[in-house]
């Protein structure tokens, strides 16, 4: 007889799942057995942590498309999923969780790793259901793994050890209280009203200064994107999770968008009359325009998140690329064209800005931005990039320019340390031929990066090959995002005691468990250990050490923040340093809009 454990994973793979990542525990000893007999259909790959697992069940999500699959066991394990769960909630990717559960003789008897499990899943879940009889596992995980996609959230499905290990009924007894579900789900054409298109399209046509916002959720609008903002002459900013939607060499591309953002973006979002937001909840105000500056029209898929950004006066529900289809014929190409050709001037004086920016080098230290500066112009074709969350993200986001056919990730609306690793692990092995490079902060290597490169051990020879597998780590000792949030947001000096970490040697590291180390604390260096790191066959740990004086500094600052930092500084350890290279950035800011700098 089959029992229930085969009959999930039978059913998980039916539902396309190749992988489930996870780790061992008694509470899911029925499913390691059955993983050991389904021959690796599906395969099960060990994380080092169950976080780690659920962040690279997220992480598969986001680079295939596909549901992502987490499995641990009860009690500890399953609390520990709940963050890698939270980050594919916040930034919407379908994940399907299966947790063990205590045999259902003892639950209620304060026993052993007995945790009230469906109250613990049920905020990160939009569907959360035990199974508490073999001829339920069936139901439970269709519905399972069809909420998951219809709500491109997390699903989880708790199993008590005892069911795991009894006989399975794949089709249970046709009788009152049955139920016989299918395998099977499709994508809806979502569109929008056609009175609400007329009206999105008469205040689009109205505008003359059009800015485009675009997210995640134009992931497949990308030829459609482009000719509204061909027709609209509209520059287009892209938030975090939406920065691979549109290659970075369009001339009306303006980049990031907010504290990590560009200057052009921001002057475009400060200029503009229209706001045309796709696929996007990017939500802090003070990088958005002025209340009644700006008419706005939206796209969201989603109609509880539509309008809640910015007030808009057209909210067109529906998917991107459907609506976009029905908008276009609809709207009349801007014969003015000095709003795009502004836009385009902005952008080239941008990518000069940040070019000189990262040739900044002080004391003979690594300038930070130069890593992702020099890597820009090598990132291979088909490259998928990472990145934690951390000081270093800046440079991710505003330096490193992508071509089409890349893909970009990270933690966007949680943003929480630990994800760049496990992303580029899931990558990897999702896209076994394809190019992976993650940006990872020393804070966040330190806290679980390292570890999981002993999961990058493990699976060395799958996870080796011609394709560059790199995690490029930021070294200054520092939690250098949450120092600079310290200085500039609370107005207090870095305080040494929670902010300075100890200085390891990350590539050495590296090569003690097998894998390739690369170091390097040369500026002139920056472009070789690139190189080399690229033309690895194995995965390697690139380690830089970086200055952590070099402040991200927004695209505007206001006088609150600046009072702020202005006052930290003079008690602030590195006042001194900060001052000094705070200033000769800002001279280099100002220096590119002297008359007669640009053609």
């Amino acid at each position: 007889m089959t029992l229930v454990a085969d009959f999930v994973l039978q059913r998980l793979a039916e539902w396309g799942v190749r992988r489930v990542y996870g780790y061992p525990g008694d509470g899911i000893n029925g499913l390691l057995g059955a993983f050991d007999r389904a021959e690796g259909e599906p395969e099960f790959i060990q994380a080092r942590h169950e976080e780690m697992a659920a962040f690279m069940a997220c992480a598969h999500a986001k680079f295939t498309g596909e549901v992502g699959c987490c499995v641990a066991t009860s009690g500890p394990g399953a609390v520990h999923l709940l963050n890698g769960l939270y980050d594919a909630k916040l930034d919407h990717q379908p994940v399907v969780a299966v947790v063990g559960q205590q045999k259902r003789l003892s639950l209620g008897t304060h026993y052993q790793q007995e945790i009230a499990l469906q109250q613990l899943f049920a905020d990160v879940s939009e569907f959360c259901q035990m199974v508490v009889h073999p001829g339920q596992a069936r139901h439970v995980i269709d519905r399972a793994f069809k909420t998951a996609l219809t709500t491109r959230g997390v699903a989880t499905i708790i199993i008590p050890n005892d069911i795991q290990e009894e006989d399975a009924q794949p089709s249970p007894p046709k009788k009152h209280g049955s139920v016989f579900s299918s395998v099977g789900w499709s994508r809806p054409r979502l569109l929008p009203d056609e009175g609400e298109l007329r009206r999105a399209a008469g205040i689009l046509n109205a505008g003359s200064k059009i800015a485009m916002i675009i997210g995640q959720g134009a992931a497949h609008a990308e030829s459609e994107v482009v000719e509204a903002a061909e027709l609209l002459g509209a520059g287009v900013a892209k938030a975090l999770l939406g920065r691979d939607v549109l290659p970075d060499d369009l001339p009306f591309v303006t980049g990031p968008i907010g504290l990590l953002g560009s200057k052009a973006s921001d002057d475009m979002i400060r200029g503009c009359d229209t706001l045309f937001m796709i696929g996007s909840s990017f939500p802090y105000s003070e990088w958005l325009p002025d209340e009644g500056q700006a008419r706005g029209v939206e796209i969201d898929i989603d109609g509880r998140m539509i309008g809640i950004r910015y007030p808009m006066e057209a909210h067109l529900v529906g998917d991107s690329k459907e609506t976009l289809k029905a908008l276009i014929p609809l709207l009349r190409r801007k014969e003015d064209r000095s709003w795009r050709e502004k836009i385009e001037k902005d952008v080239t004086e941008w990518n000069a800005l940040c070019r000189k920016r990262a040739g900044q080098h002080f004391g003979g230290t690594i300038n930070p931005e130069a890593v992702a500066a020099e890597l820009s112009p090598r990132l291979p074709d088909g490259v998928i990039l990472t990145a934690d969350s951390g000081s270093g993200t800046n440079w991710w986001a505003r330096h490193l320019k992508l071509r089409k056919g890349m893909q970009a990730s990270l933690s966007g609306t949680l943003a929480t340390m630990g994800p760049g690793t496990p992303y580029a692990i899931a990558a990897r092995f999702a896209h076994p031929d394809r190019p992976v490079i993650a940006f990872v902060g020393d804070g966040a290597f330190q806290m679980s990066g390292m570890a999981e490169m002993i999961t990058v051990k493990r699976y060395l020879d799958r996870l080796s090959g011609p394709a560059p597998f790199v995690f490029c780590v930021f070294n200054n000792q520092d939690l250098n995002q949450v120092t600079w949030e310290q200085r500039a947001m609370s107005g207090d000096p870095k305080f040494r005691g929670s902010q300075e970490i100890p200085d390891i040697p990350y590539a050495k590291y590296a090569e003690l468990i097998g894998l390739k180390g690369i170091y390097c604390d040369k500026p002139k260096k920056i472009g070789k250990a690139w190189d080399e790191a690229l033309s690895s066959d194995r995965p390697v740990v690139l380690e830089f050490k970086v200055d952590a004086e070099i402040a991200p500094i927004p695209p505007h600052i206001n006088k609150t923040q600046g009072k702020k930092a202005a006052k930290a500084a003079v008690r602030d350890p590195e006042g001194v340093g900060i001052a000094v290279k705070g200033a000769r950035q800002k001279i280099t800011e100002l220096a590119e809009h002297l008359p007669g700098r640009h053609p």
